[in-house]
């Protein structure tokens, strides 16, 4: 059949993680070939921005040989960190001074610097997975939308939190975290929305209440990224209707009745609809008995509510997955073994500390919890 593709390495998702994979095995000498969804690397935003930690991401981004392009991407100040209360009270203010080991970067400009640094032709757009099964031997097979196949010797899933690859290996499924977030954003906010640019600051802010919150970031070119969080059951959402900009506006605006108005401004004056997305979570601690031939990385391993280590940890495992595999050419097996019993309990570590920071975030004691948090972070040498 001309439809069937046979390769040694597929990678399904061209995400961070999928693509730093693809990377360090390029460096390595390794051909892989990535799989995804998209129709082209623009088809849609690549999401905001991200801090990229000198313990996990930035080492993953070493060994795929990108520190340089990545420094380059590294926007100055963004750092800063301001919590305010909803009044606009400051209550914690940390400026960037440099030294800070969380550079942040625009998601979309990282993405480009990994595609940007693969053979041409390794990524294939317009492919979404439908479903995998296994043919033995380590062997499995992987469907398209489009009815046609790959067959392949090693198959990973760097495809995200509703992976098409995680049933081969296991039979957890996300579920709603409880909370979820609704986007906005304001462009050009120091002329066009000074009040709100100001009280946004340098870099994050953070305006918390138990369950909810305004969450903002200045990303490139003086855009207010903001995020909006509620603690409501997923029926609570449904009852707005996200296609009437204005009035879902309206109702999300309202659960910040007697906000200053600089911060429900990040809400109201945005220059796009609102965009709702649920968070969802794997079980903390979700790990598999090894299958031959397969093996997932990021979201699709272990998708935790939001923690600020998720692109990190894809990133990661994708440089320790390449690495292994280049460490053992010959056994595959004993790759992913290694591979997978590093990553298991590094995914746990990370949910549970991200159920954690969410607590600090929206819990009964926020947002002096999360100033407490910050001091001490601040103190330790």
């Amino acid at each position: 059949m001309t439809n069937v593709r046979t390769t040694d390495i597929t990678i399904i998702g061209a995400g961070l993680g999928g693509l730093t994979l693809a990377r360090v095995l390029h460096v390595h000498g390794i051909q892989a070939t990535v799989y995804e969804a998209e129709a082209s690397p623009t088809a849609r935003a690549q999401g905001g921005m991200l801090d990229i930690h000198d313990y996990n991401g930035q080492p993953a981004l070493e060994a795929a040989g990108l520190l340089d392009e990545f420094r380059s991407l590294i926007l100055e100040g963004r750092q800063a960190i301001r919590i305010l209360g909803r009044d606009r009270t400051v209550l914690f203010d940390q400026p960037d001074d440099g030294t800070g080991g969380r550079p942040e970067v625009q998601r979309g400009e990282l993405r480009q610097i990994l595609l940007d640094s693969l053979p041409a032709g390794t990524v294939r757009w317009g492919h979404k997975a439908s479903s995998a099964r296994a043919l033995g031997e380590g062997r499995h097979e992987v469907t398209f939308a489009d009815g046609s196949t790959v067959v392949t010797s090693l198959l990973v899933g760097a495809d995200g939190a509703w992976s098409r690859v995680r049933p081969l290996l296991s039979t957890a499924t996300p579920e709603y975290t409880g909370r979820s977030i609704v986007e906005t954003y304001l462009f050009d906010g120091d002329a066009r929305h000074p009040a709100a640019a100001k009280a946004v600051g340098g870099g994050s802010l953070f305006a918390l209440a138990p369950g909810k919150g305004i969450q903002a970031h200045r990303e490139r070119g003086g855009t207010l990224h903001t995020y909006v969080a509620l603690t409501e059951p997923q029926e609570w959402f449904a009852a707005i209707d996200f296609t009437d900009a204005c009035a879902a506006t309206a109702r999300i605006t309202q659960e910040f009745d007697g906000w200053a108005p600089e911060l429900t401004a990040l809400i109201t004056d945005s220059d796009t609809g609102p965009v709702l997305r649920h968070l969802y979570a794997l079980p903390i601690g979700h790990r598999w008995d090894r299958v031959p031939g397969v093996t997932l990385l990021g979201d699709a391993a272990h998708l935790a509510a939001p923690n600020g280590e998720g692109a990190n940890l894809a990133m990661y495992d994708g440089a320790e997955l390449g690495q292994a595999l280049a460490a053992h050419p010959d056994d595959i097996e004993v790759a992913l073994t290694q591979y997978e019993q590093a990553m298991f309990p590094r995914g746990t570590e990370a949910a549970t500390e991200g159920t954690q920071l969410q607590e600090l975030l929206f819990g009964d004691d926020t947002p002096h919890g999360l100033i407490s948090a910050f001091i001490d972070d601040e103190q330790t040498p």
